[in-house]
């Protein structure tokens, strides 16, 4: 596989205070001479984190959903770096609810951060990636993207929007050097995910997967030149069938066992008041 960016890593990992947004930020650190900007919401997580790699790393505490938040990642790596040559499109969250119950109000703001805010702050960077270049930009989506469950339509949708939007953001900027990228995760354990109902059985608990093989995922993506790469890469599998039998999917989904897939994640917690802590963003799951 051909370098997709420059031998001096940049590189920004966006939801980097906790799950596959810290594991990118602690395999990327392993990479000769890298350079770390990390954005997230928590800036004690995100101060904890940067003192604790072996990198060169710096952090911008923001939410990304901000209009200012883009403008302030950009100035914040003029100031340190001066060059950009990966940006991981990681931040992203869900709110679990049926269209009926959550109406418009639950799509859009699922949309906001998902694919608005990786929009915003990409077309930010992208002067920088381009005068960079060979660069590469890594959007995290998920499978839930290319397969939708009941209660999870707004995720789905958000995440089938930024797959989308990266395949023809690959055909744009490849003649300006920047390479684009696409990881799919499936369900992934994390703080913002914690899957504990596939955890909680062993029929489903093998379904679930590491931060730390989503990261590597990432690696491919961008600094190899993955066009697309599904955490566990069996899940792939699913996508394809959903194109070659949609019908057989519909049914196979619609059966009441098909609910435990549908798992509550951080947001829904702190939403009903299940916890008190603020939980940063994580895409994908």
């Amino acid at each position: 596989m051909m370098a997709a960016v420059a031998a001096e890593i940049v590189a920004v990992i966006t939801g980097a205070s906790s799950g596959i947004g810290e594991a990118v930020a602690r395999r990327l650190a392993r990479e000769p001479g890298a350079r770390l900007v990390l954005v997230a919401r928590r800036e004690e997580r995100l101060r904890a984190l940067a003192e604790s790699l072996p990198a060169q790393a710096s952090w911008v505490a923001a939410d990304l959903t901000e209009d200012l938040a883009p403008q302030r990642v950009l100035e914040h790596i003029r100031d340190r770096h001066g060059r950009l040559t990966l940006l991981v499109n990681n931040a992203g969250s869900a709110w679990r609810a049926r269209f009926a119950d959550g109406g418009w109000a639950n799509v859009q703001r699922t949309m906001q951060l998902n694919f608005d805010a990786q929009v915003r702050l990409t077309e930010a960077l992208l002067p920088l990636l381009r005068a960079s270049a060979p660069s590469a930009i890594v959007n995290v989506g998920s499978t839930a993207g290319r397969t939708t469950r009941a209660g999870s339509a707004a995720y789905s949708a958000s995440k089938a929007a930024l797959a989308a939007w990266s395949d023809g953001l690959y055909l744009e900027e490849r003649e300006h050097g920047v390479h684009v990228g696409l990881v799919q995760p499936g369900f992934i354990a994390t703080e913002g995910f914690p899957a504990d109902e596939l955890r909680a059985k062993a029929v489903t608990r093998w379904i679930v997967s590491r931060p730390e093989n989503a990261a590597e995922a990432i690696v491919d993506a961008g600094l190899h030149g993955k066009a697309e790469r599904y955490v566990p890469r069996g899940y792939g599998l699913a996508a394809a069938l959903r194109v070659l039998a949609p019908g057989l999917v519909r049914r196979a989904l619609g059966r009441g066992a098909a609910s435990v897939m549908t798992t509550r994640t951080a947001a829904d917690a702190a939403e009903t008041g299940e916890t008190g802590e603020s939980v940063g963003p994580r895409a994908g799951g």
